[in-house]
């Protein structure tokens, strides 16, 4: 099995989220199921109904998140020593040649991307694109719009 990418913080946040269902979500939709039945025939309940197919998307999620965790490897981005390269939970500053915007995004893990909280996925053109490089190096990122070309302008270990 692969092992997956993730940061400390994702992992907590999996974790979270697993506790949540299990104790919390699972418990209550067997209650629904429960009270579904209570009312009689199943073959015409849309509550029962709703209830089973809710109960299947938490039990399946359950699964997925514990398959997950297991192949998990688990990275503290302030643990990490690099050498100034950009790797998996850096933090990278950038400026777009073009515009002299300024950017800044942590390569994160799947689960966890969020590109409004400068979260990108490690599969992601952007963070394909700069893994390797250093501070002062040129990327180019294939975007929708055309090649967009950033300096890195900082790089850290968060």
């Amino acid at each position: 099995m692969a092992t997956i990418p993730i940061t400390t913080r994702g992992a907590e946040k999996l974790k979270a989220e697993l506790h949540k269902l299990k104790t919390v979500d699972r418990p209550w939709v067997i209650n629904a199921i429960a009270e579904a039945r209570a009312q009689g025939d199943l073959s015409e309940n849309a509550e029962y109904e709703a209830a089973k197919d809710r109960q299947g998307f938490i039990e399946g999620r359950i699964l997925e998140i514990e398959s997950k965790l297991a192949a998990a490897q688990i990275i503290n981005p302030a643990a990490v020593d690099a050498g100034g390269k950009v790797v998996f939970g850096t933090t990278v500053e950038l400026e777009e040649e073009a515009s002299g915007e300024r950017v800044r995004y942590q390569i994160v893990g799947e689960d966890e991307a969020d590109l409004k909280l400068g979260l990108v996925n490690i599969s992601s053109p952007i963070a394909r694109a700069l893994i390797g490089k250093e501070e002062g190096d040129t990327a180019e990122v294939q975007a929708p719009g055309g090649v967009k070309r950033f300096e890195i302008v900082a790089v850290s270990y968060l």
